[in-house]
């Protein structure tokens, strides 16, 4: 606390949002994997496993639309710890009897995991806005790229989180610790963050939800089919395909994949220094084009190497990991051009629509990784991942070029 004190308000402020948003992140990540791997190990197919994420994705979506709009105008401390309360009541869903883990139940557990996530993670991602200086731009990219990489970094150990502690302390032991953990960081919350934090000087109407400006509109639009592009083979198909074919266990398969989101998180947080600040450019569209389309390589690659049986699995995992890296620059891109899209006065309401596509496209991933690969395996997963990654770049070529 006393060293907190000391800083400036705004960085102090920011720190306190990462912090919320770490320790959110952490938990999420740990509860998806949990969920995957339990749900696999009592024998449920990929696609009722992609079913249990349905509301989590669907209510993502709904949540961005609006949470955007109630942020601009109750401010976004009240939405993140709105969130924080929501993802703990959502963990205290998930502590009654095995009996009573049914289908219905979980998806019910996992709506409010999504409505809370994603309250948060527009919090966090406006609240930037709010506490950089208008013309700092550079500044700005860096914070975001911060912020965004970290996220993932710590989503990433939440994935080897989740598959320790169901190793170690069983479902509902698990869950128990998250609960708990995250209440203690919600009382903080309510304790430390500034109450009129991203609260727009003009009460915005309902009616404005929906964005005006054809910048944010088209980056909406590619983020949808980039994050469907990353989801339809990582959410569902990936774990299962890891755990069924490859015979590997809860450790392997949560270790990996932590340490996956772990490098994406890394390389996020310094994609500022390998898109242009280095040289004193800021990008724009031509470089979402560009990367766009460079990542659409990889799941090319990767599907013929499976289908003509050329190291398949070697080329699985390697391209696995460059696809992190590669996405990586392409998420932390999209995130600093949104937040430098968004309005000065209600950031939270552009920066809401875009996550609201984001959510999108994610609930489409979900789904069509659990039926693709439950009808015709990871391969199909590959080639619909490379076909939204060229619609995501083809969109690209109408955002401004810087």
């Amino acid at each position: 606390m006393a060293v907190l004190s000391r800083l400036t308000p705004q960085l102090r402020q920011y720190l306190i949002v990462t912090g919320n948003y770490w320790a959110f992140t952490l938990t999420d990540g740990a509860l998806r994997m949990l969920v995957v791997l339990h749900f696999h190990q009592l024998g449920y197919s990929p696609l009722e496993i992609a079913l249990l994420f349905l509301f989590y994705e669907f209510f993502g979506v709904v949540t961005n639309l609006f949470g955007g709009w109630l942020g601009a105008r109750i401010g976004l401390n009240k939405t993140m710890n709105i969130g924080l309360a929501l993802q703990v009541v959502a963990l205290g869903m998930l502590l009654v009897p095995a009996a009573m883990l049914t289908v219905p139940w979980v998806m019910l557990a996992q709506a409010l995991s999504g409505i809370a996530k994603d309250l948060n993670k527009m919090s966090a991602k406006s609240s930037v806005k709010q506490l950089v200086p208008a013309n700092a731009e550079g500044t700005l990219y860096k914070w975001v790229a911060i912020l965004t990489g970290s996220k993932n970094a710590l989503k990433g150990a939440g994935f080897f989180l989740g598959g320790a502690l169901l190793t170690l302390l069983g479902f509902q032991g698990a869950i128990l610790v998250m609960a708990v953990a995250l209440g203690l960081v919600w009382l903080l919350s309510l304790l430390l963050l500034k109450e009129d934090l991203g609260r727009a000087k003009n009460k915005p109407r309902f009616s404005q939800i929906f964005s005006k400006s054809g910048a944010v509109n088209y980056l909406s639009a590619a983020r949808m089919f980039l994050f469907g592009a990353r989801d339809v083979w990582f959410v569902v198909a990936l774990p299962v395909y890891l755990a069924s074919t490859l015979g590997w266990d809860h450790w392997s398969v949560g270790g990996f994949l932590a340490l996956w989101i772990i490098g994406y998180g890394i390389i996020q947080s310094i994609a500022p220094y390998l898109t242009g600040k280095r040289s004193g450019r800021l990008p724009g569209g031509r470089e979402a084009f560009l990367w766009a389309s460079g990542l659409l390589l990889l799941p090319v690659l990767i599907a013929l190497s499976l289908t003509n049986n050329v190291y398949p699995h070697i080329v699985l995992l390697a391209g696995l990991l460059i696809f992190g890296g590669v996405f990586a620059i392409n998420s932390s891109l999209h995130s600093y051009l949104i937040v430098s899209y968004a309005r000065e006065d209600g950031a939270s309401m552009d920066v809401g629509f875009y996550y609201m596509a984001n959510a999108m496209g994610r609930l489409i991933g979900t789904v069509l990784s659990g039926y693709l690969f439950q009808i015709a395996g990871l391969t199909a997963c590959l080639w619909v991942s490379a076909l939204f990654l060229a619609t995501a770049a083809v969109i690209s070529l109408r955002l401004p070029r810087a």
